[in-house]
């Protein structure tokens, strides 16, 4: 088994209850909270599939590795139908009590419980890098399966050479496993799991959710130097 091939769905039933506070832990030196780095990327989702397909209130959305559902508050009255998946089972039983208006599935981690194209888009936020490296390709594929023609696939990732950023992944308990993937990587799945025009960008070099910092957080998306990145492509 290689290192990429140790993350094991239970690992994460431990933390039902405890998620944020793990992650709040972990990137306390940076005098942030998780709920801010939710709100961030939760406003980039939106504003990609605005700019992509069109009024997200009309579309469907599915979270690949939802965990306890800390983005659908976030989503709701700004998505259509948010949809969630996730291997744990406990972290399910949480998120259909924070969200009982979003329809959650767990799943064994390999093929995604539902049928090809049935979303608009599909996304995962932070997840990838706890999938078996051997499943990388095979979790790019699902999420382009179930998602439509002309729709598209949404991946936000920790980008491996902020400093600050890898500090806060050696100091999260969940991530002792994790192996970090670059956007070049990560587009290349994407690509091999047959989406094009696929682009993205770094994000948070400037701390920022909307607004004059949103902007000039934006105009540094090319520089590998933000905390994280995000790619999206069309199906």
């Amino acid at each position: 088994m290689s290192e990429g091939d140790k993350t094991n769905p239970s690992e994460f039933d431990a933390y039902r209850t405890s998620y944020a506070g793990a992650v709040n832990d972990s990137i306390a030196f940076s005098g942030l909270n998780v709920d801010f780095f939710a709100r961030a990327k939760a406003a980039r989702l939106v504003d990609l599939l605005h700019k992509m397909i069109g009024d997200p209130r009309d579309l469907s959305i599915l979270d690949v590795g939802c965990g306890v559902g800390t983005y659908h508050s976030l989503l709701r009255g700004k998505v259509g139908r948010v949809s969630g998946v996730d291997p744990s089972n406990e972290c399910i039983a949480q998120a259909r009590i924070n969200n009982p208006d979003v329809e959650y599935k767990t799943y064994g981690g390999a093929l995604l419980p539902y049928d090809d194209g049935e979303f608009d888009a599909s996304f995962a936020i932070c997840v990838m890098h706890h999938v078996p490296v051997s499943k990388w390709a095979q979790f790019s594929a699902e999420l382009a399966r179930v998602t439509r023609p002309g729709g598209v696939v949404v991946l936000f990732e920790h980008n491996p050479f902020n400093p600050l950023t890898r500090r806060a992944v050696s100091n999260c308990p969940f991530d002792e496993d994790a192996v970090l993937l670059s956007k070049r990587t990560a587009t290349g799945y994407f690509a091999r799991a047959g989406l094009h025009d696929v682009q993205g960008k770094y994000i948070l070099t400037i701390p920022s959710v909307r607004g004059f910092l949103r902007t000039a957080d934006d105009s540094l998306g090319f520089i590998p130097i933000g905390a994280q990145y995000y790619i999206v492509g069309r199906r």
